[in-house]
Order: structure tokens, then C-alpha cells, then sequence
């Protein structure tokens, strides 16, 4: 069940790749409207790129997130859904699966808008690859639960978020530190401790909010 439940959320996500580009759109217009706030100085936007980064991430997200739900909201398709002899965990993970991947692909393309605009590359491209999957994973999670929940509310655009944000900023702080480590250089190699306390994080979120899925629904 898990499989066709994510076989389903790619195939909608697929048919509705013209949204992704809106929000990719969005995200680097978020980047270049903080480079403006930093100034000109190029060893601060250096410096606070991967802040930066995540924020316009985390912006971009809640866009996304608020209407994975949308499909299954119109015709009341999530309680035809519900009514199979599957468990609503399945819904959930393939739901949250497809966010996931989503949310990765989206910070993969805005790294080369902020290595543009805030001078910021880096050589370790692969450890900056696992640690935007790791933390969008820790977004998708808790974001999907939420969907779930605000999806029936008219003013879920802003409620969602409300209601996201104070949950995942271990989460997030992790994802910057991170990040600014590999972007800024690491010499005492504090990077994979982070890493590793956001593997924790992820673990807690996708595990909680699996159990908890099936009384929001239902309810």
C-alpha cells in the first residue's frame, strides 16, 4: 500500500511540475531580497548564506506543503482513501515520501542561487546534499501531519505555518549549523555531530507523526 500511495503522490506531483517552478521561483526571489538586506559586504553574505538558505527553504516549503493535501480534499477523495482496508500510516508515509523528495530537490536547486548570490561555494557538495535531504526531511514530516490537519481550514496558507514553525526549530538550527559548517569550513569537525543530532531529530518526527496521523484524519 505504502508503494502506491507514493506512486500516486509522484505522478500528482509530476503533473503539477509547473507549481514546483512557481515555488522555486519564490525561493530564490526570498535569497536575492536577503542579499539586499545584508548589503554589498561579501564576507557577510558569506557568512549568514546558509541561515539564508534555509530560511528561504523553510518559506518556500509551507508553500508547498499547504496543498499537498488538495487533491485529496476535492470530491472528499481522502475518505475513500480512508475506507480501504489499508492503514492510514501508508497514506501518511507516502504522502510525507513525496514532500520529502520534493522539498530535497527544491534546496538542491536554489544551492547554485545562493552560491551566486551570496559567494558561497563549497567542495563538499555531497556532505551539503545529505544534510539538505536530512533536514527537509525534518520538514516534510511534521509539515504533512499538519497539511493533513489544516486542509479542510480556508485560511490553511496561514495556519500552517503557525502552527509548523515552533516544532521543527531543533530541527532547522541543526540543518543551519550544518550547513554553514561545510559552507564556511569545519577544522574541528563539528559537522557530524550536528548531522547526526538531526538524524535524530528526523527519526523522533517521522516516527511521531506516523502514530498520529490516523487520529487527525479520523478526526
Amino acid at each position: 500500500m505504502l508503494i502506491a500511495a507514493l506512486r500516486k503522490e509522484l505522478l500528482l506531483q509530476w503533473r503539477s511540475r509547473a507549481q514546483f517552478m512557481a515555488v522555486f521561483v519564490f525561493g530564490a526571489a526570498a535569497l536575492l531580497l536577503f542579499s539586499f538586506a545584508v548589503g554589498p559586504v561579501a564576507e557577510m553574505l558569506r557568512q549568514f548564506s546558509a541561515g539564508f538558505l534555509w530560511l528561504g527553504l523553510l518559506l518556500s516549503s509551507t508553500l508547498t506543503l499547504a496543498e499537498s493535501f488538495h487533491a485529496e480534499m476535492e470530491n472528499r477523495a481522502l475518505e475513500g482513501l480512508l475506507l480501504l482496508p489499508a492503514n492510514p500510516r501508508a497514506l501518511y508515509y507516502g504522502k510525507a515520501i513525496a514532500n520529502w523528495l520534493q522539498l530535497t530537490l527544491l534546496g538542491i536547486a536554489l544551492v547554485p542561487v545562493m552560491v551566486i548570490l551570496y559567494d558561497a561555494g563549497t567542495t563538499r557538495v555531497g556532505s551539503l546534499i545529505v544534510v539538505i535531504a536530512l533536514g527537509t526531511a525534518g520538514l516534510s514530516a511534521p509539515g504533512t501531519l499538519y497539511a493533513a490537519m489544516t486542509a479542510q481550514v480556508r485560511s490553511k496558507q496561514t495556519l500552517l505555518p503557525l502552527l509548523l514553525f515552533p516544532l521543527i526549530v531543533p530541527a532547522l538550527l541543526a540543518s543551519v549549523k550544518a550547513t554553514s559548517l561545510i559552507i564556511l569550513g569545519d577544522p574541528m569537525n563539528q559537522s557530524s555531530a550536528w548531522i547526526i543530532l538531526l538524524v535524530a531529530f528526523d527519526a523522533i518526527y517521522w516516527s511521531l507523526c506516523g502514530l498520529l496521523f490516523g487520529r487527525v484524519v479520523e478526526e
